[in-house]
C-alpha cells in the first residue's frame, strides 16, 4: 500500500524510533514461515471445502484480525467514494482473485508448485513496470534477471519433457494468481499514492471489500457444506488469521522498520518453505527440476529487484 505523506523535519528534531519488543529478524522469520505454510494450508482446506469457500473463510478471518488491530489503534475506515472505488479494484486484484486462483489451482497441482509459481510475482512485476511505470527504467542486469527467472519457470515445469505429467489448467491458474499481485500493486501505486489514510486503514478496508466480493460470488458457484471437518476448518482459520491478518501486520511493521528492500526479501524464502512443508508434511513428490528451477527463478527475481546506484540514477 501507499505511504501517508509526512512533514519534512530536521534530523535533530526527528523523534527516535521506538524499540520493538521482538527483533525484526525474528519477525522476518515468522513472516516467511507463515506465508510459506500458507500453500500447505490451502491444500488441506480444499480437501474438504470448495475453493471459493476456502477463500471466503480466509478473508473473513483475515479481516477480523485487521478489524481488531484497527480498534486497538482507534483507526477508522477511509472516507471518500473515490478511495473506496479504487480499493474495490485493489481488493479484487490483490486478494479475491489471486486467493481464489491459488485455491482452485491446488485442486490439481502440488502445494510445492503453487509456492514456486508465487515466486514469479517479482518477474511479472518487473515486466509490467517497464510498460506501466515510466520512472521504472530497465537496466541490462534487470532484463537479464527477467530472462533468467522465466528460464527457471520452464525448468520447474519440465519444458524439455513437453510438460509431461503437469496439469496445465492448475499451473496456469497459479501463474495468473502471481501475475495478479503486481497488476494490483501498480494499480494501487497509480491511484492511491499520497492517500491521507494509514496503511492499516486502507488494508482493513481492502480486505473488507474482498470479503464482500467473495460473499457475493461463493453462494452462486458452491453449495453450503454439509459437514465441517475440524482439521480443514482449522487450516482455513489459520490461513486467514495468520496467513492474511497477522502476516499483513508483520509485513508493514518490517517495512516501516528496515525498509521495503529488506522487507520484500521474504519473497525469496516462501517457495523454499512451501516446498519443504509440502514434501515433509503432505508427502508431495519432488523431482530434481523443482528445486533447481526454483533456485533459478529466485536468482532471476533478485536481479530484477536491483536498482542502479545513486550516481547512475543522477546521470
Amino acid at each position: 500500500m501507499t505511504t501517508a505523506p509526512s512533514a519534512t523535519r530536521a534530523p535533530s528534531a526527528a523523534p527516535p524510533r521506538p524499540r520493538r519488543a521482538v527483533d525484526w529478524r525474528v519477525r522476518f522469520a515468522a513472516l516467511s514461515l507463515i506465508w510459506g505454510f500458507s500453500f500447505l494450508l490451502i491444500k488441506v482446506g480444499t480437501g474438504a471445502y470448495a475453493p471459493f469457500q476456502v477463500t471466503l473463510g480466509r478473508l473473513v478471518f483475515g479481516t477480523a484480525v485487521l478489524a481488531a488491530a484497527m480498534a486497538m489503534k482507534r483507526q477508522r475506515l477511509p472516507r471518500g467514494a473515490r478511495t473506496w472505488a479504487h480499493l474495490t479494484v485493489a481488493a479484487l486484484l490483490l486478494n479475491a482473485l489471486p486467493f481464489s486462483l491459488f485455491a482452485y489451482a491446488e485442486l490439481t497441482i502440488p502445494s510445492t508448485l503453487a509456492g514456486i509459481c508465487n515466486a514469479t510475482s517479482p518477474l511479472w512485476g518487473m515486466a509490467l513496470s517497464l510498460v506501466a511505470l515510466s520512472e521504472d527504467r530497465p537496466t541490462r542486469l534487470r532484463v537479464a534477471g527477467l530472462g533468467i527467472g522465466f528460464l527457471g519457470v520452464l525448468t520447474v515445469l519440465g519444458a524439455w519433457q513437453g510438460f509431461a505429467g503437469l496439469d496445465a489448467t492448475g499451473t496456469a491458474m497459479a501463474l495468473l494468481a502471481s501475475l495478479s499481485y503486481p497488476v494490483g500493486w501498480i494499480y494501487v501505486r497509480r491511484t492511491l499514492a499520497g492517500a491521507p489514510d494509514s496503511h492499516l486503514s486502507l488494508t482493513g478496508a481492502q480486505l473488507l471489500l474482498a470479503t464482500v466480493q467473495l460473499a457475493i460470488v461463493t453462494p452462486l458457484f458452491t453449495s453450503a457444506p454439509t459437514a465441517f471437518p475440524l482439521v480443514p476448518l482449522l487450516a482455513v482459520a489459520a490461513l486467514g488469521a495468520l496467513g492474511t491478518g497477522v502476516a499483513v501486520l508483520l509485513q508493514y511493521g518490517l517495512v516501516a522498520e528496515v525498509g521495503p528492500t529488506t522487507g520484500q526479501m521474504v519473497t525469496y524464502f516462501i517457495p523454499v518453505i512451501a516446498t519443504a512443508a509440502g514434501v515433509a508434511l503432505l508427502g508431495e513428490p519432488l523431482a530434481w527440476s523443482t528445486p533447481v528451477g526454483a533456485a533459478i527463478v529466485l536468482a532471476g527475481a533478485a536481479l530484477t529487484q536491483m536498482r542502479p546506484k545513486a550516481r547512475e540514477q543522477r546521470r
